[in-house]
């Protein structure tokens, strides 16, 4: 019979509701990740169960109590995340993103880090002039290059915002859709629209689109342009090709800082075709000032079905 212990972890300056979760959800779902028996009581965080199960959701318990004291969001779905990051350094990787967290003028929540790999993707940013972060949906590569280009903004570190993305035809035709060329496009960019207006009031965010302080446009209008004192993001970039590549890499100017964005897996190019974010990461590692970071499952920050999901097919295409 395996051994079984109790451990109590201090929760004080804690919220507990947050702590807890709604009925309890984020107990319950700590309880199912680990097996241990999970409780809240007064100022202590009670784990019991065998050894190795407790001291596994020591780590996981103590990453949601120091999430709880810096009054971050925590849900059934951030515990499991938190487990699913269990082989990667979970200890003060909350005190790093609260060092990592960005506050936007007229926006009530901050954007923060919510797992260790989103860490590393910000602060690459921030220390970085270029970064490719390469990882599957969901594991909020867009967002927070966007909100990191937005604070640059507000911060006047930058006087104006790209955001591009390639128009690529995944299985249908632009020609079909109706409307002129800008509204053809537009679908394609909808995503960056989406990002940009979590991260602005939308009367400000309309108003620095008319004076095109940010401007959110297909990549083939980079051309032949130099982008100075800018915050540039090239999102989807595994279906740009590597001449495409190329040219967005060479439109930066003084004083700019570019973030390539794309998941490897999801390519709508022809198969024929390099896609210019392999090619990239072929040929620019080494380079000072250029920065790669890899998201993989446990950063996935959508519905914790997501996160299954990409596991299903990484191992079907293991089979």
């Amino acid at each position: 019979m395996s051994d079984k212990i109790t451990h109590r972890l201090s929760v004080e300056g804690a919220d507990s509701l947050t702590l807890v979760g709604v009925h309890d959800a984020n107990l319950i779902a700590l309880e199912q990740a680990t097996g241990v028996r999970a409780s809240l009581r007064g100022d202590h965080f009670t784990l019991a169960g065998e050894v190795a199960a407790v001291e596994r959701a020591v780590r996981i318990a103590s990453a949601m109590i120091d999430a709880a004291r810096m009054d971050q969001s925590l849900t059934p779905d951030d515990v499991d995340r938190l487990a699913a990051n269990g082989n990667r350094e979970l200890e003060g990787w909350s005190e790093g993103a609260e060092e990592l967290k960005i506050v936007l003028p007229g926006v009530r929540r901050a954007v923060q880090p919510k797992t260790p790999g989103q860490c590393e993707y910000l602060r690459a940013m921030r220390d970085h002039d270029i970064v490719v972060g390469i990882g599957p949906a969901g594991t909020g590569k867009t967002y927070l290059a966007v909100a990191m280009a937005v604070e640059a903004l507000a911060r006047k570190r930058v006087r104006r915002v790209v955001l591009a993305r390639p128009a690529v035809e995944a299985g249908e035709r632009l020609g079909f859709l109706p409307g002129d060329l800008q509204a053809k496009v537009d679908p394609y960019l909808r995503p960056l629209y989406d990002a940009l207006e979590e991260m602005m009031p939308q009367d400000r965010a309309q108003r620095a689109i008319d004076n095109r302080i940010i401007e959110v446009a297909p990549l083939a209008y980079m051309r032949g342009r130099t982008l100075a004192d800018a915050f540039v993001i090239l999102d989807e970039a595994q279906n740009v090709t590597g001449g495409q590549m190329k040219m967005f890499l060479t439109r930066l100017g003084v004083n700019s800082r570019a973030v390539v964005i794309g998941d490897k897996t999801q390519s709508d190019l022809d198969p024929r075709e390099e896609s210019g974010l392999l090619q990239v990461e072929r040929i620019l590692p080494g380079i000072d000032g250029v920065a790669f970071c890899y998201l993989g499952d446990g950063d996935v920050v959508r519905h914790r079905l997501v996160r299954q999901i990409l596991r299903a097919y990484d191992e079907d295409q293991e089979a």
